[in-house]
């Protein structure tokens, strides 16, 4: 009928304003939301009134005040029932596909944001919308002209409540287009350039915000429309004063808006250190030096500049900044002499400098009232770096006095956790070995500066408390990289003979005895690599843990451990079940037959990496098979398990050269039987170990038979000794209760004393009695008797 005559457009603006009007007596949930549906399909009326009037209607749904002349009998509908009913009826993606309708009518289009703004606070209506492709369909429609300044502010306002309330991911996806990055570019560019008010930088770093998620997609053309380039000159530009055309006019000022712009901008420098193609563009327009500008001590600020507070958080958002842009850009980290500044700030960090960080930002963590947040960005930064292993910026470093500087500061670190320990100290410790552990890795000279002072250390950290390896503050990996250091020390006699010195041999030894697993790997490698020096067996020799244990049960010990996880089969005496394949893990014998080639290891070969029993196998070599001590007869049987650990090996290799060989081709006769004999010599080394080990076995049991039979034979002596007690005292009692017993005892004890008395009688020599005269008793005077006078007991007794 509005085709046919005008006269219709004012009834029908009424009958829509009744939407916001119904009362509850409509029931039917259906119909309603169909009737909405209805009214967003008449936003294809050709009417700018009719258009408006939609809008309007689903602006007053969000009208919680309820109406001043309420109808008796009626009342009137809930704003959160009419939001409910928009959401069934699918108003929002209607409205979306309405806005290429109105493109060309200013105030129709803003009233449409205006009804949309109002609905994407719905994650319902977000998705509807989100089908409609709005978040592409608003972007496009950021450059169009309007003189209010409300086109940018409600678009970017449904685009946050779009991020908000849908997948991140599809909005991103859906602003990807070129169109969409030039369009979001130009309006960001006109609000920076133009836009001086409070509001408009506000909504300036709205779409920043916005085109750092699109710089976090690899598909969106940020580099191919220019954005990414202008993105980096922003974030550069009051640092290293050189003019470029890109900001021609533009000024900073001190305003908390610009504070985040800057924020921003450092962060989408952080993200693009992500993305390899952004690397030629960051090397040429100056990043380095503008982030290095912030690499130095903290000064007052002027009347016109940044707070303490806010230059202390950019400072620190650059260094951080800086650990990742900097391993891309080494030549230019090296040409900007960044090793030298970042040395210098750390001497300011530990320095009397009386300066208190404000500790107030995300990056200023833990640095109130001292350097640390400075001190723990700088080494990330030198970390990042040296972890390239790049020769150049190791010499450098080294060039300038880095490694007795990183000690002095260690130190300063270990001194401030002594008085309080937290996290960010632990991490400093743990920075600075492991920059410590790189620079001398392969170095003698450096090793050798490192020894003495480094040695001292080191050593408290092997000492930790095991107890706080669980505390959660980072403890485990200061003792990680700690171990790590040690590489040190490995390779130079003077530092590895400080080291035996202050006992750090049995230190290891007393970690890897606390049996943790993760430990385990490193402790045994640091042990293998030391005894290349002859000194370090006899200190592994010497050392006993708990309950006098020696290393080589300790290492016996997680050999069987480590075969019980590995599932390698043995019996219940621990000895070889299987002949041919003795020492091979039940992943092992699970592996299929790969043929692979020449220059890829197989699995026997990649499985010694992988577990610890290689490494327990060189300790024991070093320290020597025989007159190990402290072993049992059960460590005696793993012990020859582990002696043929190098045949046994071999042999797997063997074998799986033999079963690629037959996936492949048949070999020749000589070939297949040389192939063969060494199959035999495997198992007949097999063979010939579990017969030892069924001798060690038998032997044992022997000496425990014999062991037992000493026992027996103890046991019976001491019942034989009791008896002739018992027997004695018997004798005792009846010769006192019994005169005629007592007088025959009398009569033997005078044939004894005869008897024993010598034939040949002594010229002139004198014959002493033998009889005590005046004896009225029937013992002898209580004494105390000697630990082995029982027959000199009886005689008195006798007598």
């Amino acid at each position: 009928k509005m085709n046919e005559q005008d006269a219709f457009t004012e009834p029908l603006c009424e009958l829509i304003k009744l939407c916001g009007l119904l009362s509850k007596k409509i029931k039917n949930f259906v119909n309603y939301s169909f009737f909405l549906f209805l009214t967003g399909y008449l936003m294809r009326v050709p009417s700018s009134q009719v258009r408006i009037q939609i809008c309007k209607c689903v602006v007053s749904f969000y009208n919680m005040e309820l109406p001043r002349k309420l109808l008796s009998g009626y009342q009137p509908t809930s704003a959160n029932y009419k939001i409910q009913m928009a959401e069934l009826g699918g108003l929002a993606e209607t409205l979306v596909l309405s806005l290429a309708l109105v493109e060309d009518q200013l105030t129709e289009k803003l009233w449409v944001l205006k009804a949309l703004q109002h609905l994407s606070s719905s994650g319902v209506n977000c998705r509807l919308m989100m089908k409609a492709r709005a978040a592409s369909r608003l972007c496009l429609y950021l450059n169009d002209i309007d003189p209010s300044g409300q086109l940018v502010f409600r678009s970017s306002e449904i685009l946050w409540n779009l991020l908000e309330n849908t997948s991140k991911e599809e909005v991103v996806n859906q602003l990807s287009s070129l169109e969409c990055v030039y369009a979001l570019k130009e309006v960001f560019v006109d609000l920076l350039m133009h836009g001086f008010r409070h509001y408009d930088r506000q909504l300036r770093n709205d779409l920043l915000v916005i085109a750092m998620l699109l710089a976090q997609n690899p598909a969106a053309p940020m580099i191919e429309s220019g954005f990414t380039k202008l993105l980096i000159v922003l974030a550069t530009f009051t640092e290293v004063k050189i003019p470029n055309p890109l900001v021609k006019g533009l000024k900073l000022t001190y305003s908390y808006e610009d504070f985040e712009l800057k924020k921003l901008l450092f962060n989408v420098i952080g993200f693009l250190s992500k993305d390899p193609r952004a690397v030629q563009l960051l090397s040429e327009n100056d990043v380095m030096p503008a982030l290095l500008y912030y690499v130095k001590p903290n000064q007052k600020p002027g009347f016109h500049d940044w707070s303490a507070a806010q230059y202390e958080e950019l400072q620190l958002h650059a260094i951080a900044i800086l650990a990742s842009v900097a391993p891309l850009l080494v030549d230019k980290y090296l040409s900007c002499q960044a090793n030298t500044l970042l040395l210098v700030f750390l001497e300011w960090c530990i320095g009397q400098d009386p300066f208190f960080g404000q500790g107030n930002s995300f990056h200023g963590r833990g640095g109130r009232g001292n350097k640390l947040a400075q001190m723990r960005y700088s080494l990330r930064v030198l970390r990042s770096v040296v972890s390239l292993h790049d020769d150049a910026v190791n010499l450098n470093l080294c060039d300038q006095g880095a490694i007795s500087q990183l000690l002095d500061i260690l130190k300063y670190a270990a001194n401030k956790s002594k008085e309080k320990e937290d996290a960010i100290l632990l991490e400093i410790q743990a920075n600075i070995l492991f920059l410590l552990s790189v620079l001398c890795e392969n170095d003698l000279h450096r090793k050798e500066l490192f020894s003495y002072e480094g040695v001292d250390i080191l050593v408290p950290f092997i000492q930790m408390d095991p107890k706080k390896l669980y505390s959660g503050l980072g403890h485990n990996c200061l003792l990680f990289c700690a171990l790590d250091c040690l590489s040190c020390v490995v390779g130079c006699y003077i530092a590895e003979d400080y080291f035996l010195e202050k006992q750090g041999i049995f230190l290891l030894l007393d970690l890897l005895a606390l049996k943790q697993k993760n430990l385990y790997s490193i402790i045994l490698g640091i042990l293998v690599e030391f005894c290349d020096n002859p000194k370090t067996t006899s200190h592994i020799s010497t050392w006993r843990g708990e309950k006098d244990q020696t290393a080589a049960n300790l290492l016996i010990q997680l050999w069987r451990q480590e075969e019980l996880e590995l599932g390698v089969k043995h019996d219940r005496y621990g000895r070889i079940v299987d002949m041919k394949r003795p020492i091979a893990s039940s992943l092992q014998k699970q592996q299929e037959v790969v043929p692979m080639p020449a220059s890829c290891p197989s699995f026997a070969i990649m499985e010694i990496s992988e577990n610890i029993r290689a490494k327990i196998y060189s300790l024991l070599c070093k320290l020597g098979f025989e007159n190990l001590p402290g072993l049992s007869a059960k460590d005696f049987v793993t012990l020859a398990i582990i002696e043929h650990y190098i045949d046994f090996k071999v042999g797997e290799v063997w074998r799986e050269l033999c079963a690629e060989l037959k996936e492949e081709f048949r070999p020749v006769t000589p070939d297949e039987e040389a192939l063969k004999f060494i199959s035999k010599v495997s198992e007949d080394t097999g063979r010939m170990v579990a017969t030892l080990q069924t001798e060690v076995l038998e032997s044992q049991h022997h000496k425990e038979i014999q062991e037992e039979e000493k026992t027996y034979t103890k046991i019976q002596a001491i019942h034989k000794q009791r008896e002739i007690v018992n027997k004695s005292w018997e004798n005792f009692l009846t010769r006192t209760s019994n005169y005629e017993a007592l007088k025959k005892a009398k009569r033997l004890q005078e044939k004894s004393v005869e008897a024993s008395r010598s034939k040949l009688k002594t010229q002139n020599g004198a014959v002493h009695s033998t009889d005590i005269k005046g004896l009225s008793t029937t013992v002898s005077k209580p004494q105390r008797i000697s630990g082995g006078g029982i027959a000199s007991w009886l005689l008195v007794s006798y007598m």
